[in-house]
């Protein structure tokens, strides 16, 4: 599932800091279940890498090399 196009940002609740400011995001995260931390971790993925169902195995390869007998 393209989780990318099913995502929205919620702009009213966007809030900008300066990076040296202390931060919730480790409460946050642990208040969430394992479940919901991968689901924004594959969204994450998503967002940074793309979605492709190509991609989405590995791909293999058979490469014959001859062996020089000594």
């Amino acid at each position: 599932m393209d989780l990318v196009k099913s995502q929205r940002m919620d702009k009213t609740s966007l809030t900008i800091t300066h990076l040296a400011d202390q931060s919730d995001d480790l409460d946050y995260w642990r208040s969430q279940t394992p479940i919901a931390r991968l689901q924004a971790l594959e969204l994450m993925r998503q967002v940074i890498y793309g979605y492709e169902h190509s991609t989405a195995r590995l791909q293999r390869c058979l490469t014959v090399v001859d062996r020089i007998s000594r």
